[in-house]
């Protein structure tokens, strides 16, 4: 073995918050692309929004 090797880093736990910080985001980003792309094609179609409102509508989305 090489006595020059690099010693492998440890996680920090404060890089590892901004990890998930970051995938909850990106989770919410989707589903709000996802919630205007639905709202856009029933704007084209003419039918309602097929998409739940108010604060039942939020809980649902939030999964911790």
């Amino acid at each position: 073995m090489n006595d020059k090797t690099i010693p492998l880093k440890k996680d920090d736990p404060a890089k590892k918050g901004g990890t998930d910080r970051k995938d909850r985001l990106a989770e919410q980003l989707r589903a709000n692309l996802q919630k205007r792309k639905a709202q856009s094609r029933s704007r084209r179609t003419g039918d309602a929004d097929q998409r739940p409102d108010g604060l039942a509508a939020s809980k649902e989305m939030q999964k911790d």
